[in-house]
């Protein structure tokens, strides 16, 4: 029941926003418009030439007199043109979607953007996207006549002809019509025909919510043209919600500045591959790894070990041995006693 709310929620929520932005509102109904006003000449042509048809599927009926004959070519001619009429119900949107294809897109667009978290759309060519949305719409077609041939034959039950076949006749055109007015904005985001139908029937009462009650609101004369754009505004809503868009893994910030706003920062080799700097008195020093003082003496070893050790040589070959007075040897005559007259 909360599905089935949120849908007929996702529906107001779509006119409100194309209320808010009339511009896009006007210009969603362009492509309904031009649809209507084919089918209602087709329509018309088919009403004017309804009679002639009956009148050439019944020939065996020309012998019969009044008023039989004219009521069967009667009643053929209003199946005739009640047939064309519900053709043309049930295949209004396809064909306002794919004449509308290029409108819808930047319609989904605007929605998108204006709600937050627009999704990347496949590079796709415009040919390509109306061949995919014609497959696609006949595909829908096919599903669509199928059930309706089924209800048909189920109409002649007893009962529930009367009653539960027009019921789930709604049902499944609704369900159809969520298909068909979220096929844009799923597409946008890649997401196939297959795919789609499973999103919406897992979610069946949000998609009858907001299919069945469009359903009813396009019975009214006009009311499509007025609420296509609303509706494709809601179906763009109701797919973000069954395919979120997650921002991906690893994405720039677009708050970041640009690579030329970033001052130039000089590069530096990596470590143990620095080159010496120009002019430093140490680049023809020890290797990596070699301390400077690769030559010094090894640990608890006297740096003099080395000096030299003749008598000339040592300043300090006559001295004094530990514990010797050191001025042993100094002169002790009168004459040369500094001290001797104290």
């Amino acid at each position: 029941m909360r599905d089935l709310v949120a849908g007929m929620g996702y529906l107001a929520k779509g006119q409100k926003w194309v209320g808010r932005h009339g511009r896009w509102w006007a210009f969603g109904m362009i492509p309904a418009l031009l649809t209507l006003i084919g089918y209602a000449v087709a329509l018309g042509f088919l009403g004017g030439w309804s009679d002639d048809l009956a009148t050439w599927a019944t020939p065996f009926a020309d012998d019969w007199g009044s008023p039989w004959q004219g009521l069967l070519r009667g009643a053929l001619a209003l199946i005739v043109f009640g047939g064309g009429l519900l053709i043309s119900l049930i295949t209004f949107t396809a064909v306002t979607l794919l004449v509308g294809q290029p409108f819808y897109e930047s319609l989904c667009e605007k929605v998108d953007e204006t709600e937050g978290g627009a999704p990347t759309p496949p590079d796709v060519p415009l040919w390509r996207e109306l061949v995919v949305s014609a497959r696609d719409s006949l595909h829908v077609l096919v599903r669509v006549a199928g059930f309706g041939v089924l209800l048909f034959a189920c109409g002649f039950i007893p009962v529930v002809g009367q009653t539960l076949v027009p019921v789930a006749g709604f049902l499944v055109t609704g369900f159809f019509m969520a298909v068909e007015l979220t096929a844009v904005a799923l597409q946008r985001r890649g997401v196939p025909q297959r795919e789609r139908i499973r999103l919406l029937r897992a979610r069946l009462g949000l998609t009858l919510g907001f299919g069945v009650p469009l359903i009813l609101a396009f019975l009214i004369p006009f009311v499509t043209v007025l609420a296509m754009p609303g509706a494709v505004a809601g179906a763009t809503l109701l797919a973000r919600d069954l395919v979120p868009v997650e921002e991906a893994a690893g994405e720039e910030d677009e708050d970041a500045p640009a690579d030329d706003a970033l001052p130039d920062v000089p590069s530096y080799p990596a470590y143990g591959e620095q080159q010496p700097v120009p002019g430093n008195p140490y680049s023809n020093g020890p290797t990596t790894g070699q301390g400077p003082y690769a030559s010094a003496p090894p640990t608890g070893q006297h740096p003099y070990a080395n000096a030299p050790v003749a008598p000339g040589q040592n300043p300090y070959t006559n001295a004094p041995a530990a514990g010797q007075q050191p001025y042993a040897n100094a002169p002790v005559t009168p004459e040369h006693n500094p001290y001797r007259g104290h």
